[in-house]
């Protein structure tokens, strides 16, 4: 069984960088040496630091069991809430309206991958953190943002291990 973990954003966007920063930490801790994290017989995990949604994060989802996307995103909750969630759970933004495949939402671009075929995750969860400064070149987190780090990393390392059981 294959894991993929995404730290999503851009580090040098203020917040927006805190998915690659919860990805960091969580490779630290599973294994600070390499890669590719073998946890048990037959289940591997893989760490990612991407910047780009739709159909480029569709195509790296490829081959993949499970997939845990972390990113920051804009909420009715508190700066710095963390929230767990199915990607099936969460809105599809371009849902109802016209969109190019150049803004093509990441559920519009799984259902396209698995008509064509492509082996996509049969489950994938999101880990979010609250923030409203994503746009702001600064290569550092808030300070609300930054406390949700720890917390955010531990949501994704219980989802690894329900992941692998």
């Amino acid at each position: 069984m294959k894991t993929l973990v995404v730290g999503l954003g851009n580090p040098i966007l203020g917040d927006d960088g805190v998915g690659w920063k919860i990805a960091e930490e969580v490779k630290r801790r599973l294994c600070p040496s390499s890669g590719s994290y073998p946890l048990a017989n037959k289940h591997f995990i893989s760490v990612e630091y991407l910047s780009l949604g739709g159909l480029g994060l569709m195509e790296h989802l490829v081959g993949y069991d499970n997939a845990i996307l972390i990113d920051a995103f804009r909420s009715e909750g508190a700066i710095g809430s963390v929230l767990v969630m199915r990607l099936e759970d969460m809105p599809n933004y371009s849902a109802f309206h016209t969109t190019s495949v150049h803004d093509a939402s990441l559920q519009n671009a799984l259902e396209f991958g698995s008509r064509l075929g492509a082996k996509l995750p049969k489950r994938i969860m999101v880990v979010g953190v609250t923030t409203d400064k994503c746009f702001e070149f600064c290569d550092g987190l808030t300070p609300e943002v930054q406390a949700a780090v720890p917390i955010a990393t531990r949501a994704a390392l219980d989802l690894l291990e329900v992941s692998i059981y």
